[in-house]
C-alpha cells in the first residue's frame, strides 16, 4: 500500500476541474487524480498536463453511477489506504435558452449536482485521512437562490440542526413541485441550478457538523465554495474569470495547512467566508 498522499477531483477533464488539477500538480506533494465519465477524454486531459511537465493520474468516475463511485472507493482504499483531498467539482447546468421543460431540467440537475455529489461523499468521506480536506464546489447562485426562497424555506436551509434526511426531502420536494407546476407557489425560486447548489452548500454544513461529532480529533476540514463566474462550457465565454482564476478558492481550501482549524462547514468565495 502506498503512503503517498492522494487527491481526487471529480469532473476534472475540462473547465474548473481541469484547472484545479493543474494547480494541485504544482502545489500538492502526492498523487492527483483527474476523473471523468469518458475514459478517452480523461486520458486526453492527462496528456495535456503532461505536455506542461505535470504528472496527474487518471481514474474513471461517473458520479451518476453508484457502481463507478464504489470502484473508485475500493481502488483508493486498496492502493492508498484512504484519501487526503477530495474536491467534488462535477456538476451540470442547463443553458438559459435550453428548450428542455423546466421539470426535466430540475430533475436532471438535482440528480447530478445534489444526489450524485451526496453519493460520492457517502462513499469517500469515510476514507478521508486525518488532516484531510474536502471541498464541495457550490456556487454564489446558492446564496441568490436562498434569498429567493420563502421565509419558511430560508429558515430550514439556514438551520444548524437540519439533517441530511430533511435536506433530501426538501430537494425531492422541489423536483416534485416543479412537476406539479406549483414550485413558485410553494416558495421556491425559479432556478433548478440554484436550488441544487443550495443543496450542496447545506449538505456541506451538515457533513462538517457530523465530522465534528464523530472525528473531531482528526482535524479534517470540509467546506463549500464558489469558484466565481468562470469561462467554461457551462458558464460561456463572457464570464469574468479564467478557469485558473476559478480554481484559486477550491485549491486554497484543499491546501489549508495541517494545523489549520478553519474554515470548516463554511461557504467560501474569493477565499473569504461568506454569510449563509
Amino acid at each position: 500500500m502506498s503512503s503517498t498522499p492522494v487527491a481526487v477531483v471529480t469532473g476534472s477533464n475540462k473547465g474548473i476541474g481541469f484547472a484545479i488539477v493543474r494547480a494541485l500538480c504544482k502545489q500538492f506533494s502526492g498523487d492527483i487524480y483527474i476523473t471523468s465519465r469518458d475514459i478517452e477524454r480523461g486520458k486526453e486531459a492527462v496528456a495535456k498536463l503532461q505536455e506542461e511537465g505535470l504528472k496527474p493520474l487518471f481514474h474513471q468516475l461517473d458520479i451518476n453511477d453508484l457502481q463507478s463511485i464504489c470502484t473508485l472507493r475500493d481502488f483508493l482504499k486498496e492502493k492508498y489506504g484512504g484519501l487526503n483531498v477530495l474536491i467534488n467539482n462535477a456538476g451540470i447546468a442547463f443553458k438559459v435558452a435550453d428548450p428542455t421543460p423546466f421539470p426535466t431540467q430540475a430533475e436532471v440537475t438535482m440528480e447530478t449536482n445534489f444526489f450524485a455529489t451526496r453519493n460520492v461523499c457517502n462513499e469517500l468521506l469515510p476514507l478521508i485521512k486525518p488532516q484531510g480536506r474536502v471541498v464541495n464546489v457550490s456556487s454564489i447562485m446558492s446564496v441568490r437562490a436562498l434569498t429567493g426562497c420563502s421565509q419558511d424555506l430560508q429558515q430550514k436551509f439556514r438551520s444548524d440542526t437540519i439533517t441530511e434526511e430533511e435536506l433530501e426531502k426538501l430537494m425531492k420536494k422541489f423536483v416534485e413541485d416543479t412537476k406539479k407546476g406549483v414550485h413558485e407557489k410553494e416558495g421556491w425560486p425559479n432556478t433548478a441550478y440554484g436550488v441544487s447548489k443550495i443543496g450542496v452548500t447545506v449538505l456541506s454544513r451538515i457533513q462538517a457538523r457530523r465530522l465534528n461529532e464523530t472525528r473531531k480529533a482528526d482535524g479534517i476540514l470540509l467546506n463549500a465554495c464558489c469558484p466565481g463566474w468562470v469561462r467554461t462550457d457551462m458558464a460561456g465565454p463572457n464570464a469574468t474569470k479564467s478557469p485558473d482564476e476559478g480554481a484559486e478558492t477550491p485549491v486554497y481550501l484543499a491546501l489549508l495547512p495541517p494545523d489549520a482549524n478553519g474554515p470548516h462547514g463554511q461557504f467560501v468565495s474569493e477565499k473569504t467566508v461568506q454569510t449563509w
